[in-house]
């Protein structure tokens, strides 16, 4: 990438009339970002990839990866499929206090600025700055102040200059990052409580997001760093639970995108974008949601792949084989019972519920406990056994009725990883649907 920040060409399209906007796909696992750059390859496309603070951070995350190994096994990821790296934006998400916010507030943005830091010097060109919830030592019982939040974010952005100045010394041609910011962020990966009202963002919260937000950088002195912001997150009033969706409204949220037209330089970003229509997406790209984030729908595309593949072993893999099912579903269920953590507080209900949740759940928690050693050996030799063997349409067509159809078009190899990475093609061209106009 070099000259204008791709990101910055869309703002520049929506402002002209032009409904365009892209879709980030904030996930680490790497069946779903090869079928992401697999599917921009085809259409010569720029695809935007995001980590989030939780999930990649310096002290490894829950992948255990640092932002600079995220960023090398994105690369990995790009050379393996024939991607050109040049194509690839990479985005940090939740980039904030969100991982230590139980602490003070003096060492949570400690450790804030250390995290902004790596991932500005790993090449990060799309910065979410996220200050929007309360720290240890912020009374938890009052609405957090708005200029709390946006001193917050500018000490951020600060360092996120320092940082770029740092890495353009050693690399001339190391692109300025863009950052988003806002006061009214959902929380990663989906809503824990499927009664809570859906607020869609007050006009004049928004308003006075961006001028706090604006006063706060010019108080630090990086006028420069505000002409790099592109865009606010809103909640235009799409969620997602257990098992309900938000749906968009584009009347609920008309107002809201109205006001976007004062701001020249700015978009929304649109957060748990997931389970939405493909026509929902258009409808928010061409309304101003010109960013649409997505994680948990393309990893439970991905698990229901996994899934129909492991009902077709069933069928397929038998004593007669010499060989051994997997037990992919088995071994996923056994594992999230052992660890419990990343699930209980998400799922609620009695014991039947529970199993259901930790399976169907549109949270998809179980994306947490997919790169785990022993679901790793189960999901490999899924793919064996299935290689082994000629899986016969018929199968196809009962687990895997879209899959089936492609490869009756000579669209798709009949073998089991480019079927589990074309179910999650179903959810990106949604989102492509949405984003090209």
């Amino acid at each position: 990438m070099s000259g204008l920040h791709p990101m910055k060409e869309i703002v520049k399209k929506q402002k002209m009339g032009v409904p365009v906007g892209i879709y980030s796909a904030c996930s680490a696992n790497d069946l779903v970002l090869e079928a992401v750059m697999e599917r921009a390859k085809e259409s010569d496309d720029v695809v935007l990839i995001e980590a989030t603070a939780n999930q990649v951070n310096q002290y490894g995350g829950y992948t255990g990866m640092l932002p600079a190994d995220f960023r090398n096994f994105v690369y990995n990821l790009a050379d393996k499929v024939g991607f050109s790296k040049d194509k690839i934006i990479l985005g940090g998400d939740h980039l904030g206090p969100l991982t230590w916010k139980n602490e003070p507030a003096q060492s949570a943005m400690e450790k804030s600025k250390e995290l902004i830091r790596q991932f500005v010097l790993a090449g990060f060109t799309k910065i979410h700055i996220d200050t929007s919830m309360h720290l240890g030592d912020d009374n938890a019982n009052e609405k957090l102040d708005t200029k709390v939040i946006a001193e917050r974010g500018a000490v951020l952005a600060e360092v996120a200059e320092e940082s770029y100045k740092e890495l353009k010394a050693s690399q001339p041609e190391a692109i300025h990052p863009v950052y988003v910011v806002g006061s009214e962020v959902p929380i990663p990966g989906g809503s824990q409580d499927e009664e809570e009202g859906l607020q869609v963002t007050r006009v004049a919260d928004f308003e006075e997001t961006v001028q706090v937000f604006k006063d706060a950088f010019v108080k630090h002195n990086l006028e420069n760093a505000w002409e790099n912001v592109i865009a606010v997150v809103v909640q235009p009033g799409v969620e997602f639970g257990d098992e309900s969706i938000h749906e968009y409204s584009r009347e609920a949220a008309k107002e809201l995108c109205d006001s976007l037209k004062k701001y020249p330089d700015l978009v929304f970003e649109g957060h748990s974008t997931d389970y939405q229509t493909k026509f929902a997406f258009r409808e928010m790209v061409q309304d101003g949601i010109a960013i649409l984030k997505v994680g948990p729908a393309l990893t439970f595309a991905l698990r229901e792949a996994l899934f129909s593949l492991s009902y077709i072993e069933n069928e397929l893999i038998t004593e007669n084989t010499g060989k051994k099912p997997s037990g992919f579903i088995e071994v996923l269920e056994e594992v999230m019972l052992k660890n419990p953590d990343n699930w209980k507080k998400h799922y609620h209900g009695d014991e039947h519920r529970l199993k259901l949740a930790r399976k169907y759940s549109l949270s998809d928690r179980c994306r947490y406990y997919l790169p785990l050693p022993e679901v790793q050996k189960a999901i490999n030799q899924l793919f064996e056994n299935l290689k082994s063997v000629k899986i016969p349409l018929t199968l196809i067509s009962q687990y895997m009725p879209l899959q089936y159809i492609k490869i009756r078009e000579g669209k798709l190899n009949n073998d089991p990883v480019s079927l589990a990475k074309d179910r999650v093609v179903n959810c990106i061209d949604e989102y492509l649907y949405g984003c090209r106009q």
